[in-house]
């Protein structure tokens, strides 16, 4: 093989859990040169992996509300740039329509994509000539993983590596030493930890001398960034953070406590002590676990206590 594109859109968890794929390929196939498909808002994502080539984004996941030229002229030139390349292969591991057209679009010898069972949308199918076989009761990290694997004709080794570098650009973003930060937001509200639960756990750990930063990214996750600052006295709301900023905020705290959100999967990747809260999503499919740095508790419809995330931190974050 000597280049392959890999594709994933969305979201910034899935593309950030989709990461490992890279190191898997080049283990197998060391001079091959890997390329990257994404929505524009998650393309820093892969342009932080050293060992992907090419990221070709445009802002598909906006189109729809932007329905103006600059979004449809962005896509043209991206489509224009991709297609300037010829692939061995190209690896689908998203399997909803925008994956399927971009991969449809590029050139190459072969297109794989998830047998119809695995498919997030069946009518993706169109755009593939190989399909690949995805494990159905395996998390959605090693799922991408065995897909790759089982088109490219190698065996998945060992636990996933996701190479992510923390990227360098200057921020003015500067954590006080011993910052735990608080990530309180996800994208549905159900996945959202109860307040009175973050209070509860920011005053245990500020008398551990712990210090509490809360990031956020929507008005609603402002105002709650606010109501748990005003009941933790000294506690820190960030102002609104870029993804570069997020990336080298996470990648200097001391403790990442979060739900079920693209930012925590990147502290993991990152290799931050983190915990992970789950209350309305498998913990088996999108949750991490690694001695002395990930945990993850709760579950779909499993609101963990406060107690049960104490004691996660305590495996990552010893006395």
């Amino acid at each position: 093989m000597k280049r392959i594109l890999i594709v994933k859109i969305t979201s910034l968890g899935d593309v950030v859990l989709a990461q490992p794929v890279v190191n898997d390929v080049l283990r197998a196939f060391p001079d091959a040169q890997i390329d990257w498909a994404t929505d524009g808002a998650y393309a820093d994502i892969p342009r932080w992996n050293p060992g992907v080539s090419k990221v070709f984004s445009a802002p598909l996941r906006q189109f729809k509300r932007m329905r103006n030229r600059e979004g449809a002229k962005a896509i043209l030139q991206s489509i224009s740039a991709l297609r300037e390349h010829r692939y061995d292969a190209v690896i689908d591991i998203h399997g909803a329509y925008k994956s399927a057209i971009v991969s449809f679009l590029a050139r190459a010898r072969r297109r794989y994509g998830y047998e119809n069972r695995s498919l997030g949308e069946r009518g993706a199918a169109f755009a593939y000539s190989h399909r690949m076989h995805r494990p159905q009761d395996s998390s959605a990290v090693e799922g991408m993983r065995a897909g790759a694997a089982h088109a490219l004709g190698y065996v998945v080794q060992g636990p996933a590596q996701y190479n992510l570098q923390v990227p360098t650009q200057a921020t003015n973003v500067s954590l006080p030493a011993r910052t735990v930060l608080f990530l309180h937001g996800a994208s549905k509200a159900e996945k959202n930890w109860p307040f009175e639960h973050w209070v509860a756990l920011g005053k245990i750990l500020q008398a551990k001398g712990l210090h509490i930063a809360l990031p956020w990214s929507s008005d609603e996750e402002f105002e709650r960034a606010t109501r748990i600052a005003a009941a933790l006295e000294g506690a820190t709301v960030l102002p609104r953070l870029s993804i570069i900023d997020c990336a080298q905020t996470i990648a200097s705290a001391t403790l990442v406590v979060g739900v079920d959100t693209g930012l925590t999967h990147l502290a993991h990747a990152f290799s931050r002590p983190a915990v992970m809260i789950f209350t309305a999503t498998s913990r088996k499919h999108y949750g991490f676990t690694a001695e002395g740095l990930g945990v993850s508790v709760g579950d779909n419809g499993d609101c963990p206590s406060v107690d049960t995330v104490l004691a996660a931190v305590a495996q990552v974050l010893p006395a």
